[in-house]
């Protein structure tokens, strides 16, 4: 995820490091390195509005110079040539690709981070690990990518009760601030737009919503992911037009899904019926998943808890 241990020159073995580092409160580093786009916007299988908005994105890096340099913007809105870029809509529908379709238009390297890799237990850890992550961007010119941004970009905490709350407050705080600041491409990609903190949808100037794919992207996506040297009697049309409701990754799991069974069985073809029953799993799965809740209680603590926790924050930014 384009996310590793930093390397050090002291010669410490790789043991040796950890041990080191745990013995100071057990907070590790995170160093962000960019990597290669994976993917291109020819490998992206979308709707066709979702393609043009794409492009109409990859497009701005020409109209802004045009803009700022040649119409003389740069000096009238000398901080707005940051360009916050919201990818969402339903999992599985292609953002991930699109972000890196995008950095591979742009010629860029890309650096992905996920909330799960910068979150830390420890007071004033994760905007530290927010900040890093922003400065390897700027550093390395790469185009800077949060995968399952509404972790990151939810909405702040009005009645605090817990430390908890302050930590996520005080993250988003310091998330505004640095795309305030930040004169680049910013990627962000999200199934849960809804959460997002209405402060951060107002400085995101792109918003490209994914939809499911439509019929004729079911077909193009059931030929992608049957090989031709795949034995079946499967008719695209048939199983394109059979399943709505389907994503790009429920396709992609149904095909392997098939495959594995047929070889189990002992079959010497993917009989048509075991990408139905395939399909048809996944989307009886996704149903029951959504008719699911959590409920997750919240337990208040002391006033005099909570402030001690913000002193001790405003200590560690």
């Amino acid at each position: 995820m384009g996310i590793g241990k930093k390397i050090t020159d002291n010669g410490l073995t790789e043991k040796a490091e950890e041990k080191s580092v745990e013995s100071k409160d057990s907070k590790k580093e995170i160093v962000f390195f960019p990597e290669e786009p994976k993917y291109s916007l020819e490998d992206i299988i979308v709707p066709a509005s979702v393609e043009e908005r794409i492009r109409d994105v990859v497009e701005y890096n020409t109209i802004r110079q045009i803009v700022f340099e040649e119409w003389g913007l740069n000096k009238t809105h000398r901080y707005s040539k940051g360009m916050g870029i919201n990818l969402y809509g339903p999992p599985g529908t292609g953002k991930t690709m699109a972000a890196h379709a995008i950095a591979r238009s742009l010629g860029r390297k890309i650096i992905s981070v996920n909330y799960a890799d910068i979150e830390s237990k420890y007071v004033g850890e994760t905007p530290k690990n927010i900040r890093s992550a922003f400065k390897a961007a700027k550093e390395s010119n790469s185009i800077l990518f949060f995968d399952e941004a509404d972790a990151i970009l939810s909405r702040r905490v009005t009645n605090m009760t817990n430390a908890t709350d302050v930590s996520v407050n005080q993250t988003r705080s310091v998330m505004l601030m640095l795309m305030n600041e930040y004169q680049d491409f910013i990627i962000f990609a999200t199934n849960f737009l809804e959460n997002f903190d209405p402060a951060f949808v107002r400085r995101i100037s792109f918003h490209v919503k994914f939809d499911l794919p439509d019929t004729d992207c079911r077909k193009k996506l059931w030929k992608l992911y049957i090989p031709e040297k795949m034995p079946t009697n499967l008719d695209f049309d048939e199983i394109a037009e059979k399943f709505a409701g389907v994503s790009g990754s429920d396709i992609y799991n149904a095909v392997l899904n098939a495959a594995l069974k047929a070889a189990r069985k002992k079959m010497t073809s993917v009989d048509k019926e075991l990408f139905f029953t395939a399909t048809q799993e996944i989307l009886d799965s996704k149903a029951a998943n959504e008719k699911s809740a959590v409920t997750v209680e919240k337990r208040p603590v002391s006033e005099d808890y909570v402030r001690e926790q913000m002193s001790l924050q405003k200590e560690d930014v």
